[in-house]
């Protein structure tokens, strides 16, 4: 008879671990598909937008060629974001050809060495033709375009008029056709287009990013 009781008893015992195996691959389900909704919502949520003067300011030490367009872009050397922001800067750059000119700042922080700021991202930035990369020390020329966010585009025109401000990616770390880089390339091809686009990457200032 107890031999019995134990054969009628396994059934439930093994339906009682089938229900703790499947409460727990319903749980796993929850927390993974809970992780790619904050994943996804963090890649496309925006950075700050820079507050930019309409004209080119004068105290800026870049050095900016008159009659032809000019880009700036305000970066991180160490936002993983900003490598997307690069990479659209390549594509930009052999769609306008000889059309306009760009310079990419590498905000370099008050206390880090040279050496915290010689990254892949800057080196990529280099390898673009007609891109110059510049050192930006303690942030001067972010603060003088109002600038928050790595990746921070501006276009300024011939005459020094602010044309375009914003990102050319369409979320952090996203690559491919997106409405910014769109815009700044009618603007340089003489084109209407919108004026600003949100721009996606890490603050300049306040990133994770930033070492030692």
């Amino acid at each position: 008879m107890s031999g019995r009781r134990d054969r009628e008893g396994q059934p439930s015992h093994q339906s009682s671990k089938r229900g703790h195996t499947v409460s727990l691959l319903a749980l796993w389900a929850v927390i993974v598909a809970a992780g790619i909704v904050l994943l996804v919502r963090y890649s496309l949520e925006p950075g700050r937008p820079a507050h930019a003067p309409t004209v080119w300011p004068s105290a800026s030490h870049v050095p900016r060629p008159v009659g032809r367009p000019f880009l700036v872009m305000i970066a991180h050397p160490k936002c993983a974001c900003t490598r997307a922001s690069i990479g659209e800067l390549a594509v930009l750059m052999a769609h306008c050809r000889d059309r306009v000119s760009a310079s990419v700042l590498f905000v370099r922080p008050a206390g880090t060495s040279r050496e915290w700021s010689e990254t892949d991202l800057r080196r990529s930035a280099g390898m673009i033709p007609g891109v110059t990369v510049l050192t930006d020390e303690s942030g001067r020329e972010a603060a003088l375009f109002g600038a928050s966010t790595s990746g921070q585009v501006l276009l300024y025109d011939g005459s020094g008029q602010l044309q375009f401000s914003g990102g050319i990616t369409d979320g952090r770390g996203h690559e491919g056709d997106n409405p910014g880089r769109t815009a700044v390339e009618h603007l340089v091809h003489g084109q209407a287009a919108p004026s600003t686009s949100p721009v996606f990457g890490c603050n300049l200032f306040t990133s994770n990013q930033a070492g030692p």
